[in-house]
């Protein structure tokens, strides 16, 4: 019995507190980062705190984990809120030009988070001040309990009481005991030496209760049996498993129960405690050894993720004129960050702490400086959002007045040339302005384009008109009724006629000249030349009623080419004959020559003819 008390003693003072040393190992384990969190983050955190505190199952573990948290996002949140001012000073300054005068007033989120925090401060130090006096009370329960035992004990060693009142008295007094809460550390040890030995007199000295002794030591002994089959089934279902905090809070219970147990048979009681002991140390030492290996994964992924932060650290002095740029260079820090955040697992708490403020301020700066990019950026949006409003004005202005000449048709095109020159206008904006452009345009071109509809339905009539016009002249020229005085004629009613669909222009203006040239060749009064002057006025006229006179540049190439020909042969003629005059019997050759400078000579003078007139049509 001596063995087990005072192991459980020295296991006392040991693990005064098991529950609170396993919970701050796991807050190593499960740190959770905070620094990337946002004020309305902060605040909801807080509520769930004091949430979490108002259970009914609460516990000083639980008051310790929320001072904790408490500890840790105070600076953050601190930080968050200096951002704020110094970038709402800054604002200030840039339209001011100074500091004089600036105040700054923070948010309800603010208010709340602060209202949060003293609320779970002030509730925590209730809840220990209350818990110090609640063991201040069981200490003085205690001592009373022992004194009254001890009066009993004493009573009974004398013969002085009633040994039935006396047991009734022992059991009540160890009932009050175990309802009893915990003392103050310093005290426990020595209360609970002496409630045992008080209890060992008590049933040492009490012979006749022997049997009833033996009773309840063999069920204390049931029931640390039990206990000790708890925590190792404990142990056998956790093989292989991280031990978590749940488990060893759990096999704390259990072991409080074991504490309150009384003796067992005292040839059991060893062994039991020993079994007991062996199953909750299996416990334990895995623990330990989890948490050994644990920092030294927390100690790998450190060094991962400082690799990681110097991947990042050059990013924060990027700067670009270019929105690919920005965004390739997005891409690329969101890359880091993701393998940041899958990088999963605890590291050095106050290291770990360090690093992740550093490279969360490192991203927060890329971001910071990626803000003021586009917000340049979107001043000289909507300074292309007030340029293509003033095109949607000018467009809508020729609408409303009715102006569809071309001149006003080709300032319509120039402004939508001009409007594909102007940049991109605020996202919001981008439909909307578009939307208006296209239908002020849209809404010119389709008046433009209905108009059109009853010019092209004339031009059809006209090309009617024309075809009726050519099948004429073509009948008179098949008939041999091909009288000068009816070219006038048709002549004059063709240009009478107005324009025809510009898909059949050419082909009616080569029918028509077709038909007048086959007229002119009907006429057996007129010479070759004659027919063929006036078939080159006829074209000539054609062309400057069309204004198309490539045709008659054309012409007047090979017009020109002959032309030069002929004045070489001339020129070679006339060498000849100098050279034929100083020849005896050259008479002959001579008048031929001569002949042929005749013939080259008017075909010159044709060409000449031709030449004028087509330079004249020109």
């Amino acid at each position: 019995m001596a063995s087990e008390e005072q192991e459980i003693t020295e296991r006392e003072e040991l693990n005064q507190e098991p529950a609170e040393t396993m919970e701050m190992e796991l807050e190593e384990v499960a740190h959770t980062d905070y620094s990337q969190f946002s004020k309305e983050d902060y605040a909801g955190l807080l509520e769930k705190q004091l949430a979490s505190l108002k259970a009914e199952t609460v516990s000083a573990a639980d008051y310790r984990r929320a001072d904790e948290v408490l500890k840790e996002v105070r600076p953050l949140f601190d930080q968050v809120k200096a951002s704020d001012r110094n970038a709402a000073l800054q604002k200030y300054v840039q339209e001011t030009g100074s500091e004089e005068g600036f105040e700054y007033k923070y948010d309800e989120t603010v208010s709340r988070f602060d209202a949060l925090y003293k609320q779970i401060k002030d509730q925590k130090n209730q809840y220990f001040q209350q818990l110090e006096k609640a063991k201040d009370n069981n200490f003085a329960v205690k001592t009373e309990l022992l004194r009254r035992l001890r009066e009993l004990v004493e009573a009974d060693e004398n013969n002085a009481g009633d040994p039935k009142t006396s047991w009734n008295g022992f059991k009540q007094i160890q009932d009050e005991w175990k309802a009893a809460g915990n003392v103050p550390s310093p005290h426990n040890a020595t209360l609970w030496a002496t409630y045992h030995a008080l209890v060992d007199r008590y049933y040492s000295n009490r012979n006749i209760y022997f049997e009833l002794k033996e009773l309840d030591r063999k069920k204390n002994q049931s029931l640390k049996t039990e206990l000790c089959e708890r925590v190792e089934a404990m142990v056998t279902a956790n093989e292989g498993k991280p031990v978590t905090k749940t488990v060893i809070d759990e096999a704390n219970s259990i072991f409080e129960e074991y504490k309150h147990v009384g003796p067992a048979p005292k040839a059991e009681q060893e062994v039991l405690w020993q079994r007991f002991k062996k199953a909750l140390d299996t416990l334990y030492d895995r623990r330990r050894e989890q948490n050994e290996e644990l920092k030294k994964e927390g100690a790998q992924l450190y060094e991962e993720k400082s690799k990681l932060y110097e991947e990042l650290v050059p990013y924060t002095s990027f700067s670009s004129s270019s929105i690919n740029d920005w965004n390739e260079k997005t891409r690329e820090v969101m890359a880091i960050q993701d393998r940041w955040n899958n990088l999963r697992g605890p590291m050095p708490r106050e290291e770990g702490k360090d690093l992740s403020k550093k490279f969360w301020a490192a991203l927060k700066q890329f971001f910071h400086h990626k803000g003021e990019f586009f917000k340049q950026l979107e001043g000289k949006r909507e300074q292309n959002l007030r340029l293509k409003t003033e095109l949607c004005e000018q467009v809508e202005a020729i609408l409303e007045s009715g102006d569809e000449s071309a001149d006003t048709t080709q300032k319509v095109i120039e402004l939508q040339r001009q409007w594909k020159t102007v940049g991109q206008v605020p996202e919001k904006f981008k439909d909307s302005i578009f939307e208006r452009f296209k239908a002020a345009c849209d809404a010119f071109f389709n008046k433009k384009r209905a108009r059109n509809q009853e010019v092209e339905k004339e031009f059809e009539d006209n090309l009617a008109r024309k075809v009726a016009l050519c099948e004429q002249i073509e009948g008179a020229a098949a008939g041999g009724n091909a009288d000068l005085a009816l070219l006038n004629d048709f002549k004059k009613e063709w240009a009478t006629i107005g324009y025809v669909p510009k898909k059949d222009m050419q082909s009616i203006q080569k029918r028509y000249i077709n038909a007048v040239n086959a007229f002119v060749g009907a006429n057996g009064k007129l010479s070759s030349r004659e027919k063929e002057r006036l078939t080159l006025e006829n074209e000539a006229e054609m062309a400057r009623e069309t204004g198309t006179p490539r045709d008659l540049y054309k012409k007047e190439g090979d017009i020109r080419r002959k032309m030069s020909s002929l004045e070489n042969d001339i020129a070679v003629y006339n060498n000849n004959i100098e050279f034929f005059g100083r020849s005896k019997g050259a008479d002959k050759l001579r008048a031929d020559i001569e002949k042929k400078i005749q013939i080259a000579q008017k075909q010159l003078s044709e060409l000449k003819h031709q030449l004028k007139v087509i330079r004249e049509a020109q």
